[in-house]
């Protein structure tokens, strides 16, 4: 367990779900995390939990080693302006996980003795399954090595260089979504074929958390897992082949083009 001391600057919904993740990994005590919001009513659960709550993120910096932005793009130049004085930057750490801001912009604000990190996890960090991607400039690696400690106790986490965090959101973030949605259809259609509600749920949440595991563990390719199950003149080949023709794989990579094209207009 850490002893370092964490301050979470936005309890929002991805702000909370990291405060969850490090109070169920373990990997820092609940007396260790801070966070902030302007209404801390709504935090009261995680008050409940041991963690400080507070509505000044000054007070947050000045407690914390480790300081994770995770507020609104639209807020973060007036949150950073407040803050600049407040930062030490020969021990501290700043981890952004606001979507479409840069490096660059944040060290426009704080200068560049400030370590900065971005990283982009997803929601499922509330539960230690997140997959996180990570990008940092002129930041010591114990530093990196903590952050990347930090998000593979909540999950998987990967350094990538920063050119490429608007696809990582696209894939690992709105990919939560996208997936999501494609579990939705097979309960539908789950309930279509005989099964009630719930049942389809579990089934078709089941077998896709399944498939994912067969990849992360074994290492294989998709299509090495999809050769198992398609047997000649079978009824999942006569399904795959229905969906494609109806542009299933077509339509996926269409979306995430799409949304990955929203974040480069904006």
């Amino acid at each position: 367990m850490s002893n370092k001391k964490i301050a979470i600057i936005g309890g929002g919904n991805l702000g909370t779900a990291i405060a969850e993740g490090l109070i169920q990994s373990g990997f820092v005590a609940p007396k260790h995390i801070l966070i902030t919001k302007r209404n801390v009513q709504t935090l009261h659960e995680l008050e409940r939990k041991g963690v400080l709550v507070s509505d000044k993120n000054e007070e947050a910096v000045r407690y914390a080693d480790l300081v994770i932005l995770a507020v609104k793009p639209f807020q973060v130049n007036d949150i950073l302006r407040s803050l600049k004085d407040e930062f030490r930057p020969e021990v501290q750490v700043l981890v952004s996980v606001v979507t479409g801001i840069s490096i660059e912009h944040i060290a426009g604000y704080l200068g560049n003795k400030v370590a900065v990190v971005r990283a982009m996890p997803n929601t499922a960090i509330a539960i230690q399954q997140s997959m996180t991607c990570i990008a940092a400039t002129n930041v010591s690696e114990e530093h990196l090595q903590y952050v990347l400690d930090i998000f593979n106790n909540l999950g998987r986490a990967v350094r990538i260089d920063e050119k490429l965090m608007d696809a990582a959101t696209v894939l690992g973030a709105c990919g939560t979504a996208f997936a999501m949605r494609y579990i939705r259809a097979n309960i539908q259609g789950g309930i279509e074929i005989g099964f009630d509600a719930a049942t389809a749920n579990l089934i078709a949440a089941q077998t896709v958390m399944g498939a994912a595991q067969l990849l992360l563990t074994k290492g294989t390719h998709p299509e090495q897992e999809i050769d198992k199950v398609t047997t000649p003149k079978g009824c999942t080949i006569a399904g795959l082949n229905e969906m494609e023709h109806r542009g299933f794989s077509s339509s996926l990579i269409k979306g995430l083009v799409a949304s990955y094209e929203k974040i480069a207009r904006d």
